[in-house]
């Protein structure tokens, strides 16, 4: 599934050169980026584990290199603390596709649940979003659980390999 959002997402951002030019690609990645920062910085409190998923979620769905999604994500995170709105951002984003749109909204959604804690103010800006780039609330609140389910996998994943390393350590302590 994450192959075929990926390549949704080229086929908008980078398909036919005289429908996008390179900054029209650009505008798109960086609203995309900022979006997921809003969502980071909604509950004033920028975790480390927020950030990493940005990193991510930007490399998986834009396809872009880890050192260029981090450049992005500086000029997203600076964008987002100038902004006054939303809108200036979902005002770049009228082209996508609704299975991309859905994508979006699911990566705004790990980005919240990231720190396992749901802030009223990230889930407010994540609904304002998915109003402003019309995404039915249906699919609103099926990228919500999708979003919950990942992560809630990464973090067994993440959980199940602490704890063959942890085992490891303990076995060569043994020897």
């Amino acid at each position: 599934m994450l192959t075929q959002i990926r390549s949704l997402f080229r086929q908008v951002l980078g398909g036919d050169s005289n429908q996008l030019d390179e900054s029209d690609i650009h505008a798109m990645n960086l609203a995309m980026a900022s979006l997921l920062c809003e969502v980071a910085n909604a509950d004033h409190n920028i975790d480390p584990r927020e950030e990493k998923t940005n990193l991510r979620l930007l490399t998986q769905l834009l396809d872009l290199n880890e050192d260029t999604a981090g450049q992005l994500l500086e000029d997203a995170l600076q964008e987002s603390c100038q902004s006054v709105s939303l809108y200036q951002f979902t005002d770049h984003l009228r082209d996508l596709l609704p299975e991309q749109r859905y994508a979006l909204i699911e990566a705004m959604w790990q980005v919240a649940y990231a720190d396992e804690h749901i802030d009223p103010q990230e889930e407010a800006v994540i609904r304002q979003v998915a109003e402003l780039i019309y995404l039915d609330h249906n699919e609103f609140i099926r990228a919500k659980i999708s979003a919950k389910k990942r992560i809630e996998h990464e973090c067994e994943c993440e959980q199940k390999k602490a704890n063959e390393i942890a085992a490891a350590h303990a076995a060569l302590n043994d020897l």
